[in-house]
């Protein structure tokens, strides 16, 4: 078997792992649904952030971008070189920014989006700390109506007085635990290297052609 097949089978397993954390995390929403307000043309995830991918997952968006029409795929291409150039002069080691797939407040490539897009708006659990609570929940958004901020977290007296069924829930959805190598073994692909998504694109990729 070549190299070639042998990424086409990579990429499928690692689609079938996709599908399988897509599940869950269906599931996972609808069971937090009084507490989730994402919609569409809200896009605050999708700024001024770090975007961390993994190089399967980078193939994955590139897949994508290549089903693009043509007009698309030159905007998203201006914006790639737009912010490699604010973040090269940038002096913040913190470099944030707005993902260079987002167009007009939409997600372009939205079926091949990373992980950490995927699970964005629950809470999750933190090993290291406490719950985290996602940063649109002071915004008015996710968790919002249940929100203490003063403390930092859910508050269970407006939880109480709210009447919900369903309790505000924190799930295992961390990056660094749906990109461990348990997953790779169980699904048999590797996720390859793992940095900020616009460092993918510091040197010209053949598939974007910057």
């Amino acid at each position: 078997m070549d190299n070639q097949s042998k990424e086409n089978i990579r990429l499928q397993n690692y689609i079938t792992y996709l599908n399988y954390i897509n599940d869950k995390l269906k599931k996972f929403f609808e069971r937090q649904q009084d507490y989730i307000f994402c919609k569409e043309g809200c896009a605050k995830c999708c700024k001024n952030a770090h975007f961390p991918y993994s190089k399967i997952e980078v193939q994955y968006l590139i897949e994508g971008f290549c089903n693009l029409p043509f007009e698309l795929k030159e905007k998203i291409k201006s914006n790639i070189k737009k912010t490699l150039l604010d973040k090269k002069q940038s002096n913040d080691k913190n470099f944030k920014y707005t993902c260079p797939f987002l167009i007009n407040d939409k997600c372009s490539v939205y079926d091949y989006r990373g992980i950490i897009c995927r699970t964005f708006g629950l809470m999750s659990i933190n090993k290291k700390g406490p719950v985290k609570v996602p940063f649109c929940s002071y915004e008015g958004l996710n968790y919002s109506n249940v929100l203490d901020e003063k403390e930092n977290k859910v508050s269970e007296e407006k939880y109480k007085q709210l009447g919900f069924k369903e309790e505000p829930l924190a799930f295992n959805v961390s990056y660094d635990f749906l990109t461990n190598p348990d997953f790779e073994k169980g699904f048999n692909f590797s996720f390859g290297d793992k940095k900020a998504l616009i460092d993918w694109f510091m040197e010209t990729n053949d598939s974007i052609n910057l």
